[in-house]
């Protein structure tokens, strides 16, 4: 009897401590959230704190039962190709073939966060982390590019820390999870937190078009815009909202300068690696794609192994100027980043998440599936330029976006299942009462 009044109070004790763990994990995590437009070092310090806080709750047959969904395993499964894929790279030294695996490893946060979010629910506090953090970077942004005096410590006008590459895809990023919320608030009825929302993600834009940005974020923002508008308006309204993007854009072009600049200078650039093998950043591009074309046509099953790009390019950059002798690890596409290491394996799993991970979000329109959607819709474009999957900033993007959508996705289906047993049992017992009374 002693024995069987101590369990219960223990469990409860156990019960109520995983609750807090659950809690301190939610911090990390909006922690995290909050310094990543700011700090690597912030994010990596507080990626480990959230792996500690959350060993305590932690369920491995919960875990296990994650890992069979394909959004769950296929990041996993990328990882596991980065790390066997140094048993190929036999001519790459091992701090390179090292080196090669360190960009893929925050994807196994993916199911993490999935499985943390489906349990705690508070999804929505790391994304306003994350829209309040780059809002605080937007509002500096301004005030450089309203008084330059005040641009210090940095060499870039209007990107107070970072770079504007970084900056552009988490304005992006913000400007439609800002626009998404607006809709999600105005069906709530929330008129001031709409139009909140609407200002905030029109001041991105705005920011985008006439202070700092990347051509990558130019090439994002209108595909993101047409996803917007055919998930959120009727075809009337599409008509109606299209044509006001376009005159938006039209007058973005003609009073934005910068704007006229950054889309022309990609001509000029152009000619100049033509003519005469100038290293420009176009240029430079072009070239590091012809390359890789070559490496992955020399080992199109499984590539020439984790690391290798950088020893590559140095290989074949010997006794060469110009363009043609830089070396890089990272060939701006993260396609044949990937092509190159991992060949056509590698290709096919990247492209297997990337599919699975955007079909998660494309049904419910919620306001976390909608910044999912946007999270994985931007890598995807921007990918075409630019390895952002494996970049810290832009791959720590991706994995909020997506652990966080696709764990509240999961919580709905949980709940959904959970109503639906619920019913079916109401529905058994009425029939076996009514039973019962004949």
């Amino acid at each position: 009897m002693r024995e069987t009044n101590i369990k219960p109070g223990w469990r409860h004790s156990i019960s109520r401590d995983t609750a807090r763990w659950m809690r301190a994990s939610d911090v990390a995590i909006i922690l995290l959230a909050l310094s990543l437009p700011w700090s690597t070092s912030l994010v990596s310090i507080f990626a480990v704190i959230w792996l500690f806080t959350l060993l305590p709750s932690v369920v491995w047959a919960d875990f296990r039962e994650t890992l069979v969904r394909p959004a769950c395993f296929l990041p996993i499964l990328l990882v596991v190709l980065a790390i066997v894929g140094t048993m190929w790279a036999t001519d790459i030294p091992w701090l390179e073939r090292f080196r090669g695996i360190n960009p893929a490893t925050k994807l196994i946060a993916i199911p993490i966060l999935m499985r943390h979010f489906e349990k705690s629910g508070r999804a929505l506090w790391v994304a306003i982390a994350f829209l309040v953090s780059c809002t605080t970077v937007m509002l500096l942004s301004w005030v450089m590019f309203v008084d330059p005096r005040l641009a210090f410590g940095t060499d870039s006008l209007g990107v107070p820390v970072k770079n504007y590459i970084v900056q552009g895809q988490e304005f992006t990023l913000c400007a439609f999870g800002a626009l998404g919320g607006a809709v999600y608030a105005r069906s709530l009825g929330r008129t001031t937190l709409t139009m909140v929302l609407v200002t905030l993600g029109a001041a991105f834009i705005a920011n985008l078009v006439f202070v700092a940005s990347s051509r990558t974020a130019f090439v994002c923002i209108p595909v993101l815009f047409v996803l917007f508008a055919v998930r959120y308006f009727s075809c009337r309204h599409l008509v109606i909202l299209l044509l006001g993007a376009i005159l938006a854009g039209l007058l973005a072009w003609f009073t934005s300068p910068y704007l006229r600049l950054r889309t022309q200078v990609v001509v000029s650039e152009y000619q100049a690696y033509r003519d005469s093998n100038a290293a420009t950043s176009a240029g430079m591009r072009l070239e590091f794609w012809r390359k890789s074309l070559n490496f992955f046509a020399e080992a199109p099953l499984v590539g020439h192994g984790t690391g290798s790009t950088r020893t590559l390019f140095e290989r074949d950059a010997a006794g060469k100027t110009g363009v043609s002798a830089e070396v890089i690890r990272n060939p701006h596409n993260q396609t044949l980043n990937v092509a190159v290491q991992w060949g056509s394996v590698g290709i096919i799993i990247l492209f297997a998440m990337w599919v699975v991970h955007w079909r998660l979000f494309v049904g419910p329109k919620t306001l976390m599936t909608w910044i999912g959607l946007v999270g994985v819709s931007e890598n995807i474009v921007s990918s075409l330029f630019n390895s952002h999957l494996f970049d810290f900033a832009e791959g720590w993007m991706y994995v909020l976006t997506v652990g966080i959508g696709g764990g509240m996705m999961l919580r709905a289906g949980a709940r959904r299942a959970g109503g639906q047993v619920a019913n079916e049992a109401s529905i058994a017992r009425t029939v076996a009462a009514q039973r019962a009374t004949c």
